[in-house]
């Protein structure tokens, strides 16, 4: 199951890149349907109060019953759709946890669908909901869906920048070649703190600016500083349930010095919440988990000491963020095939894997990234641990 989901993972990145016009990258072609087809079509519409619209190479289904802006993160994309499998047939089973907002069948030139498409559901209850029921679920005899959280990436990596610039330079740097730039994330250097760790991530304000400043970026086309540089689509959070959220009383605290031991981190944390209040720190080369007895005194912890200093470094303190296996195992993979393609790219590893701990170690500086780790939910031991990845 989990290597399915991988790859409906890796297919549904790809697919939101391309899919649609974000990108100007597909023209608007309009598919001719056939009458048996338009006539199914026609009859979902009138039993459902959809509308369908035609356009950029899809067919849009809006629901005029359904008034507002979905919550953040109600669109899933759906893939190993028969290609033969038309609306008729899917809706049905789109619609068992809740009415559609807005559903999105990709079509092919000659008007069957791509093997996949996204719908968004006005509420996460409904799209969760939809999530784990859609994927793997038969549509056919023999034939399993896979279906996976969408993400509206604004998000790019950049490699290859030299280690001397600040956050402000390379911002004004990305101004002038793209457009659209709302934020520049820079990590420093393990070993020095005052270098970068040789890339960043650039946030835009929107996916389609994301998208034309990636393809500007591509290899080749332009230098930065004189620098060949690395482009490519930031690994998405994972997403965590805030149910599950509200219940965590871990701290991930990132940027610290190589020199700065668990005693020192819990003596700092200590002081802020009082004695006998920190049941636990983990510190692994350059960042730490700091387990504390309640979540009120992690929360006063992370009001305190975030954006400040210890042991002569500015850290960022975040809680901690929960995540099942198969969530890790499909970041893990998406950010090592990254690593293989720019080897200045960020690698996910576990936290409690001592393999993946010992590649780490063997990493070069420039390979290891500023938040790497995951706690994986199924651990006995850590049932409510996590970290929070950029």
């Amino acid at each position: 199951m989990t290597d399915v989901k991988a790859d409906i993972s890796s297919t549904a990145s790809m697919s939101l890149n391309s899919a649609g016009s974000d990108d100007g990258s597909e023209p608007a072609v309009q598919h001719p349907m056939n009458p048996r087809v338009e006539a199914k079509i026609k009859a979902l519409c009138q039993r459902t109060g959809l509308v369908m619209k035609q356009e950029n190479g899809q067919r849009k289904y809006t629901n005029p019953a359904l008034t507002g802006k979905p919550e953040k993160g109600t669109e899933i994309f759906i893939g190993k759709l028969p290609r033969d499998l038309f609306e008729d047939e899917l809706y049905p089973v789109l619609e068992s946890y809740g009415p559609a907002f807005e559903l999105r069948m990709m079509l092919d030139f000659n008007g069957n669908n791509r093997g996949f498409c996204f719908v968004t559901y006005q509420t996460r209850n409904e799209s969760q909901a939809a999530l784990k029921g859609i994927n793997n679920f038969e549509i056919r005899k023999g034939r399993l869906l896979g279906a996976c959280q969408s993400v509206d990436n604004c998000r790019l990596f950049v490699g290859g920048i030299p280690k001397s610039k600040k956050r402000d330079e390379i911002m004004e740097e990305m101004k002038k070649v793209t457009e659209g730039v709302v934020d520049v994330i820079v990590y420093p250097s393990a070993a020095d703190k005052s270098k970068n760790r040789g890339f960043s991530f650039v946030e835009y304000k929107d996916h389609k600016a994301a998208a034309m400043a990636r393809r500007k970026l591509m290899p080749g086309r332009i230098q930065l500083w004189g620098h060949q540089i690395a482009v490519d689509w930031a690994e998405p959070e994972i997403e965590v349930e805030e149910s599950v959220m509200e219940t965590v009383k871990i701290l991930y605290v990132r940027n610290l010095m190589l020199h700065t031991s668990e005693d020192t981190l819990e003596a700092a944390f200590a002081k802020v919440t009082g004695k006998g209040t920190i049941e636990r720190v983990k510190k692994i080369r350059d960042y730490a988990f700091v387990h504390f007895n309640t979540r009120d005194n992690a929360l006063k912890a992370m009001k305190e000491l975030n954006n400040g200093m210890i042991d002569g470094a500015l850290v960022e303190v975040v809680l901690a963020k929960p995540v099942d296996r198969d969530s890790y195992v499909r970041h893990s993979r998406a950010s090592e095939r990254k690593v293989i393609q720019a080897p200045q790219m960020p690698m996910l590893l576990a936290y409690g894997d001592t393999a993946a701990q010992s590649l780490a170690a063997a990493q070069a500086q420039n390979v290891y990234a500023g938040a790497p780790m995951y706690y994986q939910m199924y651990q006995p031991a850590m049932m409510q641990e996590g970290v929070r990845q950029r």
